[in-house]
């Protein structure tokens, strides 16, 4: 492009967008509706953006707090979805059998292992120290090697030991908020409380890592060794899961193809069996958790797509009125010379103009959202650029794709017949 063709380019945008900008000032009704379609649009698109990038920022780093390479070992998984194949007792999980204790010291041998646990839960209405009480509390019973490979600090105190957890000792280890709950500003280590008609004696106070899915921030838990808990708390058997830890130098496919060969063979599998387990890395359920999301995303773009289908109808509408308002100026810019390029390009710029308005309103308000979710909720917001960048262009592209009838129209008038129109 000459640089007399870019001058005049440059001068019709500078015009076409002070035209729309009249425009707004001497139709605030219209054109507020308009930008109001455009807004909510985009506004949709930037909240959620934020919100899912700050959630899967969250669930990564969850992951990674514990270590990047754990791996759990369950009885069965479907993706998160459990599907039935007929009555209760034909459910696919009844063809695999539990996980067992004897299973976890075959998987804890392997040379790509650095530690694992067994894990179960149970819940109790009520757990009494002394005078006081708390509600609703949820147990777990872990193998001694559980905070290694889950994650998280006892922040006081111990954990219990190897010995302890085998020779099912009535210690337990309870969360922060149980210990303020139940002991107040008393140091809890040696203190005792009553669960499920059983006295254990307080070793440790653990604190998790932060995680958006740990569940409410008023949970009490209590942490107790896995033969402990199987031998006095009331469990839904059969629901065990391993998690596991590989070692430094292995990968976690190594950690994973051993662990498979060994359960494979301690449960006498023969060449061409499906496995009666399932093996769960940290990418297999961030993987599910992007297609949840990603679903969840489509869903929300297609919400946001009305609102710039409202919009640019609005645009179709307010720029009809603004050529037949400005019919004579067209007629008298062509008079002079205007090119049918040249109208078409103006009005197209006032369209976009337009929507571009309505998007940075959107995206501002969008922005305000996220910032919000992040500070006033657990759920972590953050906008990325990538979706600044779509909600302008989708904004300035709904103006042009709806701009593009009414700027045809004004493009093709005649100039005689449109001097004449009063």
């Amino acid at each position: 492009m000459s640089a007399s063709g870019l001058a005049s380019a440059v001068t019709s945008l500078r015009e076409g967008i002070a035209i729309a900008l009249d425009a707004l000032r001497a139709n605030k009704v219209r054109a507020a509706l308009t930008i109001l379609g455009i807004a909510i649009g985009v506004m949709v698109v930037v909240a959620m953006a934020g919100t899912i990038t700050g959630i899967n920022q969250s669930v990564s780093a969850s992951f990674a707090q514990a270590s990047p390479k754990t791996f759990y070992v369950v009885r069965f998984f479907s993706g998160g979805v459990m599907v039935s194949d007929g009555t209760e007792e034909t459910q696919p999980w009844r063809r695999n059998p539990p996980l067992t204790p004897e299973e976890l010291e075959v998987i804890r041998d392997l040379p790509s292992v650095e530690a694992a646990i067994i894990e179960e839960n149970a819940s109790a209405s009520e757990v009494v120290a002394g005078r006081e009480r708390a509600t609703n509390i949820n147990i777990f019973g872990r193998s001694y090697q559980w905070v290694t490979v889950l994650g998280g600090d006892v922040i006081r105190g111990r954990n219990f030991t190897a010995l302890e957890d085998a020779g099912a000792d009535k210690v337990a280890v309870i969360n922060e908020k149980l210990a303020e709950r139940l002991f107040a500003e008393r140091n809890p280590i040696g203190e005792r409380l009553r669960l499920h008609g059983q006295q254990y004696t307080v070793i440790g106070v653990y604190t998790a890592p932060t995680n958006l899915f740990a569940g409410p921030p008023n949970q009490s838990e209590i942490f107790l060794p896995h033969s402990t808990f199987r031998r006095h708390v009331p469990f839904w058997p059969g629901w065990a899961d391993i998690v596991v830890r590989p070692s430094a130098a292995a990968t976690v496919e190594e950690a994973t193809d051993q662990v498979t060969v060994a359960l494979r063979r301690a449960r006498r599998l023969r060449p061409g069996e499906d496995n009666t387990f399932a093996t769960v890395t940290q990418d297999k359920l961030l993987d599910i958790w992007g297609q949840l999301t990603g679903v969840f995303f489509a869903v929300m773009l297609g919400l946001s797509s009305v609102g710039l289908m409202v919009g640019g109808v609005g645009v179709v509408a307010i720029m009809m009125i603004s050529v037949t308002e400005r019919t004579r100026e067209i007629g008298v810019r062509k008079a002079l010379g205007a090119t049918r390029r040249e109208i078409l390009w103006q009005f197209l710029v006032e369209a976009a103009t337009l929507t571009l308005i309505g998007g940075a309103v959107g995206l501002a308000i969008g922005g305000l959202i996220s910032f919000g979710v992040s500070h006033f909720t657990p759920v972590p917001s953050t906008v990325p650029l990538w979706s600044v960048v779509v909600a302008l262009l989708a904004s300035a592209f709904t103006g042009i794709v709806f701009g593009l009838v009414p700027a045809n129209r004004a493009s093709r008038m005649d100039p005689v017949e449109a001097l004449r129109y009063e």
